[in-house]
């Protein structure tokens, strides 16, 4: 089979995927190595799957895209982490990588309905979602927390700073650049909303 050809390696479509992953992976190692100056979970991640999902003619990109940006900076993360911490993520990561995922799957749902109002609620509730997904496997899994309603309440309540400073407004604002954004650059450069879609 032969290689690509550069020409069709650079399209508008491919930088535009390849931009997202390296603006999202970066980001968020931003968040990670100067911590403190920027808020914990105000990333890309959830609103590039999101937008991904309505707006990818491929499903599989719309998937892969933030699961890959995720993986990058994840891996270069784990090198500046203990072992035991290392550990700790490992068994929450697959719970975090699902919600990503499913976050594409609100965006699917999207597609051919994407309206100020309905890109608000999908984007609220998909870091919603991740909230009270990924803190019940906390809960669930992490030994921090006693295994009672009590217990469940203290872990939501622990987390809520970094849903409600981080995952929330984090989402709703990268949602708004890139649908928002996405829609005033197809209107000057078509060639770039229809290549990027694909």
């Amino acid at each position: 089979m032969p290689s690509p050809t550069p020409s069709r390696l650079f399209t508008p479509g491919n930088l535009v995927l390849s931009g997202m992953i390296a603006f999202a992976a970066g980001y968020r190692l931003l968040v990670h190595f100067a911590a403190g100056a920027l808020p914990w979970n105000f990333t890309p991640v959830e609103a590039i799957a999101l937008f991904g999902g309505a707006c990818f003619a491929s499903r599989r990109l719309a998937i892969a895209v933030p699961l890959v940006a995720m993986a990058v900076a994840d891996a270069v993360i784990a090198f500046s982490l203990p072992a035991s911490q290392v550990t700790g993520w490992l068994a929450i990561a697959p719970v975090i990588y699902a919600c990503i995922a499913l976050t594409a799957f609100a965006g699917f749902a999207l597609r051919g309905r994407v309206r100020v109002l309905n890109t608000l609620f999908a984007a609220a509730a998909s870091a919603t979602g991740f909230y009270l997904v990924t803190n019940f496997f906390v809960w669930l899994d992490g030994g921090i927390y006693p295994h009672t309603p009590g217990g469940l309440a203290a872990c939501y309540v622990a987390a809520l700073p970094f849903y409600q400073y981080g995952t929330l407004p984090g989402t709703v604002f990268w949602s708004a650049l890139l649908f928002g954004g996405f829609a005033l650059l197809g209107r000057r450069w078509t060639v770039l909303r229809l290549s990027a879609a694909r």
